[in-house]
């Protein structure tokens, strides 16, 4: 089994809602924390990496973020220069197996809950 078939049957006995966009990329769109998280999933450079947009510009505080940054595992919390807060997590590609790319998602969208109950 390839990594993307292997990242595939991840995809597909998860339940969520997801689309190939290319050739080793894929969306997903995960209820978390209220409302749909949209995760970008892509094996590019010896990883599987994820990422996605948790909040806006101006909602969280950066300082809090890097705290919360120390408990995690596998993901972390990053901010763009126009202050959107990202959850981004990657994997090295020999280690997706399909338990693995779960792993990765279910951490990913554990901690956009997280931070987007605490600033409710």
């Amino acid at each position: 089994m390839t990594r993307a078939e292997a990242a595939e049957e991840a995809l597909r006995d998860s339940g969520v809602a997801w689309r190939l966009v290319a050739p080793g990329e894929w969306g997903l769109t995960v209820p978390a924390g209220g409302w749909d998280l949209h995760i970008g999933l892509t094996l590019r450079g010896g990883l599987l990496a994820a990422q996605a947009e948790v909040l806006g510009p101006g909602v969280a505080s950066e300082r809090a973020l890097l705290r919360r940054n120390r408990t995690l595992r596998l993901v972390r919390f990053s901010v763009t220069a126009a202050g959107a807060v990202y959850v981004q997590g990657e994997v090295p590609e020999a280690a997706v197996v399909p338990a693995e790319v779960d792993r990765l998602l279910g951490l990913l969208v554990a901690a956009a809950e997280e931070v987007r109950a605490a600033v409710r």
